[in-house]
């Protein structure tokens, strides 16, 4: 499947439902969805964006699922197998991140305070420093486990997938995924 760039533009604004397993170990958090994610329903499904490859690359997952269509059965079967579950800050689907709004962020921190207190993942891993920042309103925060948890959640902050982060690769982005299931359980 592709989509034409009017087909995308009509999902701006429309929201991603998140994807909660049960029991749910780790809860990854990006910052907002993608107009393709939003097209598809399945998170990070934009082609090029790295994170199920290095998710993959860490050995979370069994392959690098191509969620560009949406997920495969087989594939979200192994994310709740696993415990790994998807949310955004905000849920407003947008082009790029930087169309967000200091205010949508701040509100989305307190969403994500109250679904973390209700779920209870062993593992929280936000995806995205500068947005972690914003939205918490920590200006010094910076890559890694966070010194306090989020309502009893280990707390990670962790780079962003998307391929506007260049300075990060696949490798990179495996490490730091890994070290978060590896405080969850999820790796040995």
């Amino acid at each position: 499947m592709g989509f034409t760039k009017e087909q995308l533009q009509a999902f701006a604004g429309s929201e991603v439902p998140d994807l909660l397993p049960e029991p749910l170990w780790m809860l990854v958090v990006g910052i907002n969805p993608s107009l393709w994610t939003a097209a598809t329903g399945a998170h990070f499904a934009r082609p090029g964006n790295r994170y199920y490859p290095a998710l993959a690359r860490a050995g979370i997952i069994s392959h690098p699922f191509d969620a560009a269509d949406g997920y495969q059965p087989d594939d979200l079967a192994e994310l709740h197998r696993l415990g790994i579950g998807n949310t955004n800050l905000v849920a407003r689907a947008t082009v790029r991140a930087d169309e967000l709004h200091l205010d949508e962020l701040r509100a989305g921190a307190r969403r994500l305070d109250a679904l973390v207190a209700e779920r209870r993942p062993a593992v929280v891993a936000v995806l995205g420093v500068t947005a972690y920042r914003q939205a918490f309103a920590r200006p010094r925060a910076t890559l890694g486990e966070q010194p306090e948890p989020l309502a009893g959640a280990r707390l990670f902050v962790l780079p962003n997938p998307s391929g506007l982060n260049a300075h990060e690769t696949i490798d990179s982005l495996a490490a730091s995924y890994a070290e978060a299931a590896r405080a969850a359980g999820i790796l040995a």
